[in-house]
């Protein structure tokens, strides 16, 4: 196995992933720039990868490690990097992740998944008690009462390939919302990936609307959503018939047994322009004993996609929140404010999902060789830390 460290990233990241001309080119907006961009850029990316999220912890960083062991080429101070995110384009960065996931889909990084999925959903960051920009929306207590602020944001993932990989945000103010932020994230994407990048889109109940779902079909991609009590006259014939009937398909997977039932004949309603509904209700029996049911809905048909698969794709729609939410809030510092500026937080947002896309390829299809475990996330910041350690040299006597 090769040892990883952030020399071996950046080769990774230029040669293999393409990303030279982005890094050298990254749309600096400052006219009088004293601080190259490559290297400004290269250490937020850094930092993200040594979990020093914050502008402050990078400038530590590079005082205590020196430029060199960090691939930079001179020292900065915070104040830096909050004037040149304040300045810096976000389309560049948007389209070095679209290039990156392209690319990886080109080099068979999911060549183990027979479909590509596309989950969509909002997440809570970045909160404050004051608001100091547009997108601060406030929060109250019980008492309806004003206690701080918050950001909002859509983002949207590869997912079901056997590697996530987000690809985009939104961010939404306070005169937006999650749904309408989650059409122009929808919107953006998809024609940057391509009609025929994903195979489907999942996502939440919220998002199975006449609108969004006419959306999803004017860009040619299926969709699977969650089937909730928000649509009470479909949710109502889909109860009345699966109730009266027993399970039309039952499968043992590990220790968990799986009924499912699925009819693709239901009526849709009065605001849907589909001919039918198909609706896929699974009921999942643990070995503990504990029961989950769902239901969802689709307009892929049975003859392409088997029940069985429409049901691994309504569940990939998790790994948004657990590999995508969950990690870039827990491992990377999604909700971390390093400067408080729109454009500063968007940026921020796009290079947090940038580090750890390259950090998965580079971790999960590139350091992966052989019969061994892919290297764990938290292995790889330990070995990237080791490799900035200088090696003693021994003297002779």
């Amino acid at each position: 196995m090769k040892r990883p460290s952030l020399q071996g990233l950046k080769q990774y990241a230029r040669k293999c992933l393409g990303l030279e001309r982005f890094l050298n080119h990254c749309g600096d907006g400052r006219r009088r720039p004293r601080k190259p961009a490559p290297t400004l850029l290269w250490a937020l990316l850094a930092g993200q990868w040594l979990r020093q999220v914050s502008f402050f912890g990078i400038e530590q960083l590079v005082s205590d490690a020196g430029p060199r062991p960090l691939g930079l080429q001179t020292r900065f101070g915070d104040d830096a990097l909050g004037y040149f995110t304040e300045r810096l384009d976000p389309g560049p960065t948007r389209q070095a992740l679209i290039d990156v996931v392209r690319r990886a889909k080109r080099n068979k990084a999911f060549e183990n998944s027979r479909f590509i999925g596309l989950a969509i959903d909002g997440t809570t960051v970045g909160r404050c008690r004051e608001s100091a920009c547009d997108w601060c929306r406030p929060y109250r207590n019980a008492q309806q009462r004003i206690v701080g602020y918050r950001h909002h944001l859509a983002m949207i993932s590869v997912v079901g390939a056997g590697i996530s990989l987000p690809v985009d945000v939104e961010p939404y103010g306070p005169k937006d919302s999650e749904y309408a932020a989650g059409q122009r994230l929808l919107r953006r994407a998809v024609s940057a990936l391509g009609p025929r990048f994903a195979d489907y889109l999942v996502a939440d109940a919220e998002y199975a609307t006449s609108t969004f779902l006419h959306v999803t079909a004017e860009l040619g991609v299926p969709v699977v959503a969650r089937l909730k009590d928000n649509l009470p006259e479909l949710a109502g014939k889909v109860k009345r018939r699966f109730e009266s009937q027993p399970p039309q398909q039952v499968l043992q997977e590990g220790a968990d047994r799986i009924e499912f039932w699925d009819e693709a004949d239901f009526p849709p309603w009065e605001t849907l322009q589909w001919e039918r509904v198909r609706v896929l209700r699974y009921r999942q029996q643990r070995g503990d004993g504990t029961v989950v049911e769902a239901e969802w809905l689709t307009n892929l048909s049975q003859r392409k996609v088997s029940s069985l698969s429409l049901y691994r794709m309504a569940r990939s729609r998790w790994e948004i929140e657990n590999e995508g939410f969950n990690d870039c809030k827990s491992r990377q510092g999604l909700e971390h404010i390093c400067h408080h500026h729109t454009n500063s937080l968007l940026l921020c947002w796009l290079l947090t999902l940038l580090a750890l896309v390259i950090g998965r390829l580079y971790r999960i299809r590139f350091l992966h060789r052989g019969q061994h475990a892919p290297t764990s996330a938290i292995d790889l910041v330990r070995r990237l830390w080791l490799a900035l350690t200088p090696t003693p040299r021994c003297r002779s006597a």
